[in-house]
């Protein structure tokens, strides 16, 4: 890994040490970082205009250190991308060659499905190359990159989750107008302003990490370019950064949790008015299996987010961040498939076909 300076010109000395890599047998390699009179890790008081340099690369924290435990990951972790992979291109594909799933619930699960893809795709290849070649660097474009994207997909799984309820709000309270309301145009109008709002609260990200000319450490405390974890490694004032994350977080996190109480309170009073009580499970049913996908997903995700300003451990935002970043995606195509019969249909006349 090439030497390059990380930190800006102090107007006190630095110690001497540097950025390195230790030969070792298997590959690996550690950080040291240079360490300046004051305390390590601290962000410059006082620096020079003309000697500001830019990160070139930073490190990635990983899932463990262990480096007994690397094979079980990369298989670990291979086979969740797989399953993820092939789960999700079985709805889309079953829900593109059913007629009887061309309504607006299952296109809107075919594209939930499309942005797991997305949001695993952008993550986990990644860690597994990283894992296979014992390298966490990621180049600084593509620390922003990853960032980006990973922005775009989930805040779109956020979004298309929100969708949803809406969807089944209007099929349970007013029944009787859902074909008129939910038509064709309103579906893909709703699903493009979702991927719009994604990339607006994406380009949010980037531009305030572009602003960001000094970092305090180099290593980012998770296995991919968490936005969070960049803002908590800028040397600027706290406050701002944790004003940010709370900001972008409301955007994309808050609104959409607001969207989905309000929907599903409103299901919940008409379901009760329900007078039988094997139409109240029928209700229920429908609704279940994106409740559950809504608390994982969510649980974990903005805990995550909004813990990470004060949290001590980083491993274990790192595991919340498996859940919702590897788990949740590989669920979803199971939590739907398996407690709905149209798509489990639709499923066997599509492997009926293809064999």
């Amino acid at each position: 890994m090439p030497e390059s300076v990380f930190l800006p010109v102090l107007k006190s000395e630095p110690e001497p040490s540097s950025f390195t890599r230790h030969g070792k047998n298997d590959g690996s390699y550690s950080l040291v970082m240079p360490q300046h009179r004051g305390g390590p890790s601290q962000c410059p008081s006082y620096t020079e205009p003309q000697n500001l340099t830019s990160v070139s690369e930073f490190l990635l924290m990983g899932v463990s250190d262990d480096l007994e435990l690397q094979p079980l990951l990369f298989g670990l972790f291979l086979f969740m991308y797989l399953v993820t992979m092939l789960g999700n291109l079985l709805i889309i594909l079953a829900v593109s060659c059913d007629s009887h799933l061309h309504t607006p619930m299952y296109f809107f699960l075919s594209n939930l499905s499309l942005a797991d893809i997305g949001f695993t795709t952008t993550t986990i290849p990644k860690m597994i190359l990283d894992i296979q070649t014992h390298s966490r660097v990621i180049s600084y474009v593509g620390c922003l990159t990853q960032m980006s994207f990973f922005t775009i997909f989930g805040c779109l799984d956020s979004l298309l989750l929100t969708v949803m309820a809406y969807d089944r709000f209007v099929a349970m309270c007013e029944p009787l107008h859902y074909s008129h309301t939910m038509n064709p145009c309103l579906c893909g109008l709703l699903v493009l302003v979702s991927l719009f709002i994604s990339f607006l609260v994406s380009q949010m990200h980037n531009l305030f990490v572009l602003q960001l000319t000094y970092f305090k450490n180099v290593e980012i405390s998770n296995f991919f370019s968490d936005p969070s974890q960049l803002l908590k490694l800028a040397c600027s004032d706290t406050s701002t950064n944790n004003a940010v994350m709370y900001f972008i977080g409301a955007i994309s996190g808050f609104l959409p949790i607001s969207g989905i109480l309000f929907s599903y309170y409103k299901i919940i009073s008409s379901i009760l008015r329900v007078p039988s009580s094997g139409g109240k499970y029928k209700a229920f049913s429908t609704c279940g299996s994106h409740l559950s996908i809504v608390c994982l997903f969510y649980g974990t995700g903005l805990g995550v987010y909004f813990s990470s300003a004060v949290s001590l451990s980083p491993r274990k935002d790192v595991i919340a961040s498996v859940v919702y970043t590897v788990v949740t995606p590989m669920l979803n195509p199971f939590m739907y498939s398996l407690r709905n019969r149209d798509i489990k249909r639709a499923m066997r006349r599509l492997l009926s076909q293809t064999i």
